[in-house]
């Protein structure tokens, strides 16, 4: 139906609420889980619903069970996940073929299938947890962006309203100014989530006094760091809330027209973003006259090509104007003169999400949340050597321990923890000392890290940290439009000092070089992601530096990981003289005769490994160059 008012919207919503079919079956509809199979697990408990005929058969269901498919619920590690409403049942690593035994107990009994669900083995006593809420990677977290991912249908706009969808849209416009829209979210605290916390609601007020014929509000959706999927997360599993929110924005400063940008390599979330887009324009809650107050929003989704640069406010508005994505210098702040030289606003995905939540509960609620200076909550993407990888959201000022070691469950194997990489390749890394640490903007700042988008990785005791620090300048290096000299070319020098290190080929006035080039890059780069490149390497010169003098002095790698830290030795004992690793080697560094042994001239070896993969009577080892002084 359209919606002509506020009114008939509210009707509507409680009309849903009052007709919510409580007995559910939610299956995870994420990336993640899909690539594992979810697609297959939600036909089979279609078919196994159908055939079984629950509603007939089990008196006390009031109703047939419900089935949706969700965005992300979170614990990707464990997908395809599947819950169970209104119980809270969590069910992991679901295959087409449990479907039939979930059915029977847990939506015809109301029983639990213990093998499916989240455990763990403490002590030596496996111990269950069948409710998502007291499973340990959810109990400590507070859902406020991730609110409706992993319980609506992000392609129906019922569940959304039913969640209170476009309420605070409605309430927004019909009952409050745009100043004192303005006024309530900088009383909220909010912070822009994208990497720089700058305060929301200044950004907005920036935006709003300034006098422009035309103003525009854009959603800034191009995710590039490296391992990092919250905000393609939510543009999967709950488009509606970022409309929401860019459409209350655009009443605040006076805009009618936004725009997404969102990268290419986002098929699932384009494709969920334009079906939101479009019914709510058939519902009268976006396009003209919404609602019937006179205020008209359109949205309009701009496909990126997967430059990280882009990420940067400047260069996305270029972009988005058909010209090559790069950065340019500010003043003026896109909020003076932005986007076709109109005050332009720019909030990332997390940010907007939030917006139509604190309207409708109030900045004090909000505030409730968090720090003094970081308020609400903040969306993180765990990843590398982490038990519990997923996406994960948490209070403001949760220690860097709770969310690795509580939500997270801790190092993959029970290996000992080294370092996490948090704020993707412009973050920094930070140590076990850090583990107490309150995750907010201040804190980690003071640490020489950011809090970025929300890319965290954990790293272990067999991480190599220079290798770390070289992974993410080659990622930077790569990604440098080029525009500024500084960047362009300081990234690539660091880089190329970064490969002698891990090659064994550095002296350690390469160290005292890689430093200052890096605090150069910091400080003349024209745009953000030139001044933050170098932090991967600063923060673990500061904390690791003799991991790197390791390296540089000894030439050897303690984390047994860089390659040309490796020697191969053919055991004279086991060796045959067939001549396969002769034959294979790339440099001919390997000699010998029939019925002699053959030897490998350490001199020439290149390290690359194909002699020990070719050796069929396992006659060759390899040996990791030790510290001299051992």
């Amino acid at each position: 139906m359209r919606f002509e008012s506020q009114e008939q919207l509210e009707k509507y919503t409680a009309e849903l609420k009052s007709k919510d079919r409580k007995r559910r079956v939610l299956i995870c509809g994420g990336l993640g889980c899909l690539a594992k199979g979810a697609e297959e697990v939600f036909n089979a408990f279609r078919e196994a619903i159908e055939r079984e005929k629950v509603e007939a058969e089990v008196e006390k269901l009031e109703e047939n069970p419900h089935l949706v498919k969700t965005g992300c619920m979170g614990l990707c590690e464990a997908g395809p996940l599947v819950r169970i409403e209104p119980e809270g049942i969590l069910y992991l690593r679901v295959e087409p073929a449990d479907v039939e035994e979930i059915v029977n107990k847990s939506l015809k009994k109301g029983e639990v299938v213990e093998r499916l669900v989240y455990q763990e083995n403490v002590d030596g006593e496996v111990h269950y947890w069948p409710y998502l809420k007291d499973v340990p990677f959810y109990r400590k977290q507070v859902k406020i962006t991730l609110r409706n991912c992993g319980t609506v249908d992000p392609e129906n706009l019922d569940d959304y309203l039913a969640r209170d969808g476009y309420l605070a849209l409605a309430r927004a416009i019909s009952e409050k100014t745009p100043d004192e829209v303005i006024e309530e979210i900088t009383k909220s605290g909010l912070r822009g989530r994208g990497g720089g916390g700058f305060p929301t609601g200044r950004k907005w007020q920036f935006a709003r006094v300034v006098k422009a014929d035309k103003k525009y509000v854009i959603c800034n959706g191009d995710e590039g760091d490296p391992g990092a999927f919250m905000d393609r997360s939510v543009m999967e599993g709950d488009p509606h809330s970022i409309l929401e929110g860019m459409a209350i924005a655009g009443y605040a400063i006076g805009a009618e027209e936004g725009y997404i940008y969102v990268r290419a390599e986002y098929p699932l979330a384009v494709k969920h973003l334009r079906k939101a887009i479009e019914d709510a324009e058939e519902a009268g809650l976006l396009g003209d006259n919404i609602l019937g107050s006179g205020f008209s929003f359109r949205i309009i989704i701009r496909e990126g090509a997967g430059a990280f640069v882009c990420g940067e406010e400047t260069a996305l508005i270029s972009s988005i104007e058909g010209k090559r994505g790069m950065p340019s210098p500010r003043p003026p702040y896109p909020a003076y003169r932005g986007l076709w030289g109109k005050p332009t606003i720019i909030n990332n995905v997390e940010t907007l999400t939030n917006v139509p939540i604190i309207m409708l509960r109030g900045a004090d609620w909000f505030h409730s949340f968090g720090t003094a200076s970081s308020a609400g909550t903040k969306t993180f993407a765990l990843a590398g050597k982490i038990k519990n990888t997923g996406l994960v959201e948490v209070p403001m000022g949760i220690t860097l321990r709770d969310l690795i070691f509580d939500i997270g469950g801790g190092i993959q194997g029970n290996k000992e923890f080294k370092a996490v990489q948090i704020g993707g390749p412009s973050g920094g890394c930070l140590t076990e000392r850090h583990l107490d640490l309150p995750i907010d903007y201040d804190s980690l700042s003071g640490a020489g890290a950011i809090m970025g988008s929300g890319g965290l990785v954990v790293l272990d005791k067999d991480t190599c940290i220079p290798e770390v620090a070289r992974f993410f300048m080659n990622f930077t290096q790569n990604e440098s439009c080029g525009k500024c000299v500084p960047c362009r070319e300081g990234t690539k020098h660091m880089l190329d000092l970064l490969q002698k290190i891990v090659k064994g080929e550095a002296i350690p006035s390469d160290l005292e070089l890689l430093e200052e080039t890096a605090q150069v890059v910091r400080d003349a780069s024209l745009c953000g992601l030139g001044k933050t490149a170098p932090n991967p390497v600063l923060t673990t010169l500061r904390y690791f530096r003799d991991e790197y003098l390791d390296h540089v002095i000894y030439k050897v790698c303690p984390a047994h990981v860089c390659q040309a830290m490796r020697e191969y030795w053919i055991d004279p004992e086991k060796c045959r003289a067939c001549a396969k690793c002769a034959r294979v080697c790339p440099v001919s560094c390997i000699s010998g005769r029939p019925r002699v042994p053959y030897v490998i001239d350490q001199e020439k070896c290149t390290k690359c490994g194909a002699c020990f993969e070719a050796c069929p009577f396992d006659a060759i080892t390899v040996e990791w160059r030790r510290k001299e002084d051992e």
